[in-house]
């Protein structure tokens, strides 16, 4: 009898601990979807290193603070934490994409600044481009420098010379082109398009760095269903109705914090109701094979 009690007790343990696996897997990972502004889009680092527990180093820590702090109330800002030496001087700034809630700029540029923290540890500079926000800081001046060199790019596949969907594509771009202001987006019927530029540049140096970077798009991705152009103050992307979803969030504008919220409270309750009845199922069978 207490080994057929032993092996009912290990079955029902089995099977409750399957029981939470299912029900689990089941629910949304609201974690992943919920923000498609916090994925990663590409990052680097300086090769100069600091040394620990330096002036620089907390000079450094209090720069990413600030840039963390203003991101509360501000889309853009830039800092400079002077030193006792200039070696120790440190420069930095955030960008977070124009459509962008403050709420949600300030997520991302926590997550940014922590994920840059790590990716360059002990690096004297670093750069991180989330989908909604853009976190840099170097031990050299770049700030109200133009920049439009090339850091990051991505094509899709070809989608073949299609004359109206490339015609859609050529009018959101020179759209984006002939448009006012540091964020522009447009779109054309499938076809959606967006642009920014660093906040540290003038209307003159945005216009362009954005010219620059939607040639350098049209060249490089030719016929591609999607692409991106990331330029050192500016960047341009597109995407057609052939992308893949998760390419075309970064064109979505964030969601309400109240709905997400909400959908959260929705999935873990309608969990907790499927393991009670899971639960009281078990309970049931166990019952009737005890009896």
């Amino acid at each position: 009898m207490a080994a057929a009690k032993t092996k009912t007790t290990s079955t029902t343990s089995l099977l409750l601990l399957f029981s939470f696996i299912i029900v689990f897997l089941s629910i949304p990972s609201f974690s992943s979807s919920s923000s498609s502004t916090d994925s990663f889009v590409f990052g680097g680092c300086a090769q100069q290193k600091y040394t620990p527990s330096s002036a620089y180093e907390s000079n450094l820590n209090s720069l990413l603070t600030s840039l963390v702090n203003s991101a509360t109330y501000s889309s853009y800002n830039n800092f400079t934490i002077m030193g006792s030496s200039p070696q120790d001087v440190v420069y930095g700034l955030y960008q977070c994409r124009g459509d962008l809630s403050m709420p949600d700029c300030a997520t991302c540029v926590a997550r940014a600044v922590t994920q840059v923290g790590g990716l360059c540890y002990q690096d004297c500079g670093g750069a991180l481009q989330l989908q909604g926000c853009y976190v840099k800081y170097d031990n050299a001046t770049f700030l109200g420098v133009e920049d439009k060199t090339v850091v990051f790019k991505k094509c899709g596949p070809s989608v073949g010379y299609e004359p109206d969907a490339m015609g859609r594509r050529d009018a959101v771009l020179q759209g984006l082109m002939t448009a006012s202001g540091p964020y522009r987006v447009g779109g054309a019927r499938d076809v959606q398009g967006l642009a920014q530029c660093v906040g540290d540049l003038s209307a003159g140096e945005c216009q362009d760095c954005l010219v620059q970077a939607i040639g350098r798009l049209k060249s490089d991705c030719g016929t591609a269903d999607y692409g991106d152009m990331f330029l050192g103050k500016c960047y341009v992307r597109y995407s057609t109705g052939k992308a893949p979803n998760s390419y075309k969030d970064h064109n979505d504008k964030s969601s309400n914090e109240g709905e997400k919220t909400f959908a959260i409270i929705v999935g873990l309750l309608a969990g907790v109701a499927l393991i009670i009845i899971f639960l009281t199922f078990i309970r049931k069978v166990f019952g009737e094979h005890g009896k």
